[in-house]
């Protein structure tokens, strides 16, 4: 790694200017956090944390929508436990469950299929959030209600797709970026080319990089041989897990059952085509309409920055809530609850990493 970080000084050095580089995915910031990379990297090389954490993204209706699910008679909630704590316009889940909501946390979706053959009297609801790298789990576990005859399952998909993100951050003119730090596990299902567009209309160079120091290390020098060699192009440095093509058999599941839409990023606003809903063969699984919830429109916390912090527009302790009156403990923003989330990263690791000492 000490060969690659000089070769990084050099070039830095050769191209002379600022880079400002985004690490999409929010266990990628989690790494350069706990690694201290920022640290070994000269001063013109800055890194920005982008909109690749899913609970960061998640809205606050479909929160609201759960806890509204939650609290139906004959019904249960399941969910990943990273959901739980997420700020609602009307609370968390973690409140609704206090207050008597059946709501149970799952580690996967065939979990939650289970509690559906385990009470058969009850609705099961997975609360179906997440990227590319957990729709097709989703789709699996459909195939398998479908097989068994499962009636009583159902979910409430709140999906988002990474590449339209990207191109909403750079159709916004308000995100200065150099150059992408592309997610590892969301590459392994959607291989390289949904990324294309990034070089070819864009001319900002890409590289799908891996989770340990060195792979990110040799990730960000493939950026910048790119840039000091007037190159934009998509490159794979994780090619021990990410194939061109990604998983075919994976992308087949998920275009079985879902199909794009236009899909609400908290913080960030409506994405074209940027999230999954169920194709109308399979309305029978969409909660919403199995159960025909209503919540009111809910707006962000006030002084919450989180959707300019999953932008790359501003950093976390740029936040006037940041670490006073928005933290774990007490989170105001989805960015401080999960531990991908960049706020929580910026309050865990040192200052002197861009971190947050107390």
């Amino acid at each position: 790694m000490k060969a690659c970080l000089k070769e990084i000084e050099t070039l830095s050095n050769a191209i002379g200017r600022p880079m400002r580089l985004m690490e999409v995915c929010g266990t990628h910031t989690v790494a350069i956090f706990r690694h201290g990379l920022r640290g070994l990297l000269p001063k013109e090389i800055s890194l920005l944390s982008g909109p690749g954490c899913p609970v960061c993204v998640t809205p606050v209706k479909d929160v609201d929508l759960a806890i509204e699910m939650a609290g139906m008679p004959n019904v249960i909630l399941a969910t990943f436990g990273d959901m739980m704590r997420v700020p609602g316009g009307r609370g968390s889940l973690q409140e609704a469950r206090a207050e008597g909501a059946d709501i149970r946390v799952v580690y996967s979706p065939m979990d939650a299929l289970e509690l559906a053959l385990k009470y058969p009297l009850k609705e099961v609801v997975f609360f179906a959030t997440g990227f590319e790298t957990t729709s097709p789990l989703i789709a699996a576990t459909l195939y398998e209600a479908q097989r068994l005859g499962i009636g009583n399952f159902c979910i409430h998909s709140a999906h988002k797709l990474i590449p339209p993100a990207l191109k909403a951050l750079l159709d916004s003119g308000e995100v200065n970026v150099d150059g992408f730090i592309l997610p590892g596990h969301v590459s392994t299902i959607i291989g390289k080319s949904p990324y294309e567009f990034i070089a070819r209309v864009y001319g900002k160079p890409s590289v799908i990089t891996g989770f340990e120091a060195r792979e990110i290390i040799e990730g960000i020098l493939m950026l910048l041989r790119q840039m000091a060699g007037g190159r934009a192009e998509v490159e794979i440095e994780y090619k021990k897990a990410v194939k061109a093509e990604g998983n075919p058999k994976a992308l087949a599941l998920i275009r079985k059952y879902f199909e794009q839409e236009d899909a609400n990023w908290r913080g960030i606003g409506t994405i074209p085509e940027s999230g999954l809903q169920l194709k109308e063969a399979f309305s029978g699984f969409d909660a919403v309409k199995k159960l025909g919830p209503e919540v009111p429109e809910s707006n962000e916390p006030k002084a919450c920055a989180c959707g300019e912090i999953l932008k790359g527009i501003k950093t976390p302790p740029e936040c006037l809530l940041f670490g006073k009156a928005c933290t774990p403990e007490r989170p105001v923003g989805a960015c401080m609850v999960s531990t991908e989330g960049s706020c929580a990263a910026y309050y865990k690791y040192d200052y002197k990493y861009g971190g947050y000492n107390g």
